[in-house]
């Protein structure tokens, strides 16, 4: 007997040698109990109103007032309730209470349910039987975290239900009791078993939780360079901004990025790339201090933060050192150099972000501007770039709340031979008429929606919309179709794109892709890969851009390429530049040994057109033949293309 005894009162204990599961239990209890006292009022007012006509006020009106009075208070402090200030041993107090509430209120609900069954009717009895028996079950369901609050009410509820109802003789009620008793036992097993998984999912979340702390101890540094790591960097960013916050100090934070380190990889390894990092590391260490804090936040990726800085003479003078430091060459093996160098952008406290954030996020995205159009200096965050973020942030949720199939259409500029003023095909360009912004460039809209990672959606819509054009352009002509990085590193994108490709009608011999070295730059293997699908499908691959990447040769040498677009900076100054023409020679020769069609893009004048002709230029694509046009305009223009044609090259067409 005293063994059974000890039993119940371990069951109905609260957790005293564990004041964090008695945390844990109050924190499920705070979002149930008002549930709790929800139900409770709306089964009392539910039960009163039946009995309104038949039982004494006191009975009907006034208990259920104060019940409901009683349970919107209790309502409306479990809503402000926070945990926050609570600790185990508070827990454990609230506990108590609950207990103690819980055991006053379903005596009280007992009580009074019980004295409204002499009045009424037979429906009206089964009424008080059925709402003792729904209210003990919801309230066994609420109070599941808290097991002695749960059993106590059962017990207090269920043992004056069952003998009021046996000694009322009813069958049917006496029925009803069976079947409340059966229901409720088996909640009951059901609500200690929940409580004992519950105690096992909190002691494994804290035994989880130490051992995440112990790792977090252990892992404050990078393993590779010896440099504090991302974690650390973030921490220390938060310590200073808390230390600034309250001294008035200014702070910079800096974001470091190689900017040669890929081709390293690519073309020694990864071994010598992880070489190269220890090496930057120790450099950088040399440089980091008291006042110096510098990690490695991942990949070739690094941050600073410069404390009591703030003025753009001493951060200027910190990246030069710093660039001046990684210029240096490095050892990769016995025989091989690398020369890197580093972009840096600069977020400083309090001028240009108040959170550790917002100074993170805006050195990135002064990073971001300076590899973009500043590649190998230091930038400042300035307001001219929160001028863009705001813009850049506007065309997002613009592009993320837009209608694409309606509002993205696609421009098609013809290419030209112009040898013979034939058309042998288009270049299709994606254009964004938006209802909010009015038309937004292209050359802005696609890199916000490669950062927002909408491109592969964006990509799938245009693809659609371009192969409903090749069945109305003339069916001689190859369309070609811009791909993006993102959309050749997706393996989901371009298997979409090849569905939709056989499945169109559209034959793949008057298809061609576009790819830039940027795409190839992602990840080369992949899009390899990619590209060697497409060319099973019978597509055609063109390089886009060709001379404007530093490795656009080797890109070259290793891909099957059918097309060639030389690169319009090399046009828009043919006619007064000394290389320009002789390097458009050279690519011209080059395609012409490979076996490869050679377009030359971005001409606008006659005289780069007849310039271009004598250096052996054949396929011409620029403004001088055409802007890009809807496909309604094809026609048009291909009607009046002769006319154009004359003025251009009369010796040709005259002789």
């Amino acid at each position: 007997m005293s063994a059974r005894w000890a039993a119940f009162r371990a069951l109905m204990a609260l957790p005293y040698d564990d004041p964090d599961l008695a945390h844990a239990q109050l924190t499920v209890l705070a979002r149930q109990i008002p549930m709790l006292f929800i139900i409770l009022t709306t089964n009392a007012l539910a039960l009163a109103a039946t009995h309104i006509d038949t039982a004494p006020p006191f009975l009907t009106i006034v208990m259920p007032a104060l019940f409901c009075l009683l349970c919107a208070h209790r309502v409306r402090f479990w809503h402000r309730f926070s945990l926050t200030s609570v600790d185990g041993a508070g827990a454990l107090r609230f506990l108590r209470t609950i207990t103690r509430v819980v055991a006053i209120l379903g005596l009280v609900f007992t009580g009074w349910s019980l004295a409204l069954y002499p009045y009424g009717d037979s429906y009206a009895h089964c009424h008080v039987a059925f709402y003792m028996s729904i209210t003990v079950v919801s309230c066994i369901l609420c109070l599941t975290q808290h097991r002695s609050a749960a059993l106590l009410l059962t017990f207090l509820v269920l043992i004056p239900f069952t003998i009021f109802f046996l000694i009322t003789e009813n069958l049917v009620l006496i029925a009803m009791v069976g079947n409340v008793a059966i229901v409720t036992w088996g909640l009951i097993i059901i609500m200690l078993r929940n409580n004992r998984s519950f105690a096992k999912l909190v002691v494994a979340q804290r035994n989880a939780q130490r051992l995440s702390n112990e790792n977090l101890r252990l892992a404050q540094q990078d393993g590779l360079t010896g440099l504090p790591n991302r974690r650390r960097f973030m921490a220390e960013l938060d310590d200073t901004l808390a230390a600034a916050q309250q001294s008035g100090a200014c702070f910079a934070v800096g974001m470091i990025d190689l900017d040669r380190f890929k081709a390293v990889n690519d073309s020694y390894g990864h071994g010598a790339g992880d070489r190269l990092l220890e090496q930057i590391g120790a450099r950088l260490a040399t440089i980091a201090g008291a006042d110096r804090f510098i990690a490695r936040l991942g990949g070739d990726e690094f941050g600073a933060i410069l404390k009591d800085t703030a003025s753009e003479a001493a951060i200027l003078a910190f990246g030069a050192r710093l660039q001046a430091l990684l210029d240096a060459p490095f050892a990769l093996n016995d025989t091989a150099l690398a020369t890197i160098g580093c972009s840096i952008g600069v977020a400083t406290f309090p001028q240009t972000g108040q959170t550790a954030e917002d100074l993170f996020e805006r050195a990135d995205y002064a990073l971001y501007d300076g590899k973009q159009h500043r590649k190998g200096e230091i930038v400042l965050f300035s307001q001219a770039l929160e001028t863009e973020i705001r813009t850049s942030s506007q065309i997002e949720q613009a592009l993320r709340n837009a209608d694409l199939e309606r509002e993205l259409w696609l421009a098609f500029q013809p290419i030209v031979d112009a040898t013979t003023n034939a058309v042998p095909g288009f270049e299709s360009l994606a254009r964004w008429q938006s209802p909010e912004l009015g038309a937004v460039s292209p050359g802005v809209f696609i890199p916000i929606a490669e950062h927002a990672q909408l491109i592969n959606h964006i990509t799938l819509v245009l693809f659609g919309k371009y192969l409903d054009a090749v069945r109305l352009l003339p069916a001689h002509t190859i369309v070609s179709f811009n791909l993006s990085a993102h959309n050749l590193s997706s393996r989901a994108t371009m298997a979409k794109i090849q569905e939709m490709l056989r499945g169109s009608g559209v034959s793949p011999s008057r298809v061609s892709f576009e790819i830039t070295e940027t795409a190839l730059l992602r990840d080369f293997d992949l899009a390899a890969e990619t590209i060697e699908t497409l060319h099973a499908m019978g597509a055609s691959i063109a390089l886009d851009d060709f001379g404007a990447g530093f490795s656009s040769l080797g890109y070259v040498h290793r891909l099957k390429l059918d097309k060639i677009k030389i690169d319009r900076s090399f046009v828009s100054n043919i006619e007064n530049s000394e290389t320009a023409p002789k390097i458009i020679r050279s690519l011209i020769d080059l395609c012409r040994n490979l076996e490869v069609v050679c377009v030359v893009e971005g001409v606008e004048t006659p005289a780069q057109l007849a310039l271009l002709l004598s250096l052996g230029a054949k396929l011409i694509q620029g403004y001088l033949f055409a802007k890009p046009m809807r496909l309604e305009a094809v026609t048009a223009w291909y009607e009046s293309r002769n006319r154009l044609a004359l003025p251009l090259y009369p010796d040709r067409l005259c002789g």
